[in-house]
């Protein structure tokens, strides 16, 4: 069953150790640095209660208090197979972050998700030897502390749950490529394999998954890290199931609704839902496949991952304040349908990069095209979202957009209007 994990999963290749001192922009080398731009194994990090290997990616040129990626593999990978079989070097080049690759020596090379000391905060086993990997990091490139993030595929997403449940107060946000949630794998008998969970036949409420995961660290009432989750709905070693319970799971961990404030479609044969907010740092973010299976990892998905993390530089720009926004709409009905002009000006000092315009439809009403924007849904609480010619609004620019729709009677205009989740002024 562990190997059905790795099954057509990235081929394993070697590391590098070339390259020059790595340095934070604008300062010398610290001492302990690894060599830049090329994976370097680095020992002697701390505790490390089950002999984890270390390995880190460092750019040439690193931001003043980077950001750190912890990059976890899969059952029978290692961190150099996570390294080569990833983009997210690449994407540590263009953004200065740092990337940590953990790797597992135990004979399965699965990482442990299941024991009773794995879940706990502190118990040790695998996520404390990966928390004195970060620990080193944050101290020797002086890492921005609030600005942890993790990834997995397979046995390193089911670790990225592990993770975020386990140290809510050292993770931002994590980002889950077909696995389960936190506490599904357990098992008590010393096996890594937890077939029930591994079939999707467990199944709980969101209180119980939530209480599982606030279990691992008692007491603690600070805030939790926000989620993306992805998943295959033919995934045949990790059932789609977990996708779903992930969702309940991590919902309940950040108390918003199960109801998705959005659903729309970034490629096709994908649907995303979002819950507790609309922009790019939701809360909760969830990305089903369809008739993908196990291996859904792809080359582009890490940007993706990194616009979540808000690690990109095209995340969420400041928005205007309450006011800050203006929106005026005029409808030209007839018996059965309507079309509607929106014109967005951006009343506020900073320019809008990227923007969602939401409000809501009469009852009867549903768009059935428009222009200037992609609308979701159809009928209700629309959201328009930019097309990629007018993403950015200046300071006193304006967008104009509209749609046609069908009525059943109740022609008017929106009476309404949200930018990026803000009240806008009516004009």
């Amino acid at each position: 069953m562990l190997l059905a994990l790795v099954a057509g999963l990235l081929p394993l290749l070697t590391a590098t150790v070339l390259g020059a001192p790595a340095a934070v922009a604008g300062e010398p080398a610290r001492a302990g640095a690894v060599p830049a731009a090329a994976l370097t194994e680095v020992t002697d990090f701390g505790t490390n209660p089950s002999n984890l290997r270390m390995y880190l990616y460092v750019p040439e040129n690193v931001t003043p208090k980077p950001a750190v990626v912890v990059a976890v593999h899969w059952c029978t990978g290692s961190g150099p197979d996570m390294y080569n079989g990833t983009e997210y070097d690449t994407l540590a080049d263009r953004y200065g972050f740092i990337v940590l690759y953990p790797s597992v020596t135990r004979s399965s090379k699965c990482f442990d998700v299941s024991s009773p000391q794995a879940l706990r905060r502190g118990g040790g086993s695998d996520p404390v030897g990966i928390k004195s990997m970060i620990d080193w990091t944050t101290r020797t490139y002086n890492a921005d502390t609030g600005r942890i993030f993790a990834t997995g595929i397979s046995s390193g997403a089911m670790m990225t749950n592990v993770l975020l449940g386990d140290y809510p107060d050292v993770f931002a946000a994590g980002a889950a490529f077909s696995g389960v949630p936190f506490g599904c794998f357990a098992t008590t008998d010393g096996s890594e394999w937890n077939s029930a969970c591994s079939g999707g036949t467990i199944i709980r409420t969101p209180k119980e998954w939530g209480d599982l995961a606030r279990g691992a660290y008692p007491g603690y009432t600070g805030a939790r890290p926000r989620m993306q989750i992805w998943h295959g709905t033919q995934d045949d070693a990790l059932r789609y199931p977990n996708f779903g319970e992930q969702i309940k799971q991590w919902t309940n961990v950040q108390g918003v609704s199960q109801t998705p404030t959005t659903t729309d479609t970034p490629q096709p044969g994908w649907t995303r839902t979002r819950y507790g907010g609309t922009g790019d740092r939701a809360p909760v973010e969830a990305v089903s496949l369809q008739g993908v299976g196990h291996n859904l990892y792809a080359q582009g998905m890490a940007s993706r991952v990194l616009t979540f993390f808000g690690l990109d530089g095209s995340g969420p720009a400041p928005q205007p304040q309450p006011g800050a926004c203006e929106v005026t709409a005029s409808v030209n009905a007839w018996s059965t349908g309507l079309t509607a002009s929106v014109t967005l000006t951006n009343t506020g000092a900073t320019a809008v990069d990227g923007w969602k315009l939401g409000f809501t439809l009469p009852a009867g009403q549903t768009v059935t095209g428009g222009w200037g924007a992609t609308y979701t849904p159809s009928s209700g609480s629309v959201t328009a979202t930019n097309v990629a010619y007018n993403g950015t609004i200046a300071p006193g620019a304006s967008v104009s957009i509209g749609y046609q729709a069908s009525h059943g009677g109740n022609s008017g205009a929106p009476a309404a209007f949200t930018l990026n989740g803000t009240a806008c002024a009516a004009g």
